[in-house]
């Protein structure tokens, strides 16, 4: 027998492995009231909280378990379960397939079926089912921010000093950030040598683009004297304009430059005129300062 056609029986002789497809979902969150701080506590929050409310479906089969939505756990797991029967979910985690939303689902039906304070177990890759569509009820966010990790522990872990220590070295990664009243989504951060306010955008990517060109050409752009717009990424099909900033000047005091330049923002979304020669020209300018985020 030739050495092709024995290659040709082996193959039909060895059972076929199907294959899991990963299919990438752009906008994950798409649907629910708060997609863009979904968004911007997944990307540019350290450390935060939101409570979440399960489906009356989810309450009836796993009881009315409080589930919290951080934006980190330990070891950037996707999810734990305490003694007392609370549910963590975290945003920011090592694995996870092309759909964010249904990753994010999969990890707390996983803690649900998990014993209060055992190891929740999630797989990488879940396949096709529920998203957080599916089994949250959807409403705005009421989002806690903190200035380290300690919302991991129970009252009197940090007894322990070697729980101590991994805190603290956790803490010391968070760099200081403050979610600003003045528009939805946008934060001040500050990092070493450096401040930014970073805004994730509500609105369509192209409508968001034709905007910001207009109050580029407007030279409207930046946020006040000594201020730089910095350039943009786009985070789950959604648009976040970043800003240069004095580090000096505390986050209070830009409140007001963010909630004019939104306002200034809004009344360049309302011009329907398509963009002129201008107006192409920093928006192509725009488009090129732009990095995607997945």
């Amino acid at each position: 027998m030739s050495k092709r056609r024995k290659s040709q029986r082996a193959a039909e002789a060895t059972p076929k492995r199907e294959k899991v497809r990963d299919i990438f979902v752009p906008r994950p969150f798409a649907g629910l009231t708060d997609e863009p701080e979904w968004i911007a506590l997944r990307e540019l929050v350290p450390a935060a909280t939101a409570p979440l409310r399960l489906t009356p479906e989810l309450v009836e089969e796993y009881g009315d378990r409080p589930v919290t939505l951080a934006t980190v756990l330990p070891l950037a797991a996707p999810a734990m379960t305490k003694p007392d029967g609370r549910v963590f979910i975290g945003l920011q985690r090592h694995q996870q397939s092309g759909d964010v939303s249904r990753d994010l689902a999969e990890a707390l039906l996983c803690a649900l079926r998990t014993e209060p304070g055992g190891q929740v177990s999630v797989p990488p890759l879940p396949g096709p089912g529920p998203r957080l569509q599916d089994v949250l009820v959807d409403g705005p966010l009421e989002i806690t921010m903190h200035d380290g990790f300690e919302f991991w522990l129970d009252p009197g872990a940090t007894d322990d000093p070697n729980v101590q220590a991994s805190l603290e070295r956790a803490n010391a990664a968070v760099y200081p950030t403050v979610r600003l009243a003045a528009a939805r989504a946008a934060y001040w951060c500050q990092v070493p040598e450096k401040a930014h306010v970073r805004w994730v955008l509500p609105d369509d990517e192209d409508t968001a683009l034709d905007a910001l060109a207009r109050l580029s050409v407007a030279g409207t752009l930046t946020l006040g004297e000594n201020t730089r717009f910095a350039g943009m990424f786009r985070a789950h099909g959604r648009l976040v304009p970043v800003w240069d900033l004095p580090e000096e000047v505390p986050a209070t005091e830009w409140e007001a430059p963010v909630a004019a330049f939104a306002e200034r923002y809004a009344e360049a979304l309302e011009e329907k005129e398509p963009l002129d020669g201008a107006g192409r020209r920093a928006r192509h300018g725009l488009v090129g300062r732009q990095l995607t985020l997945r």
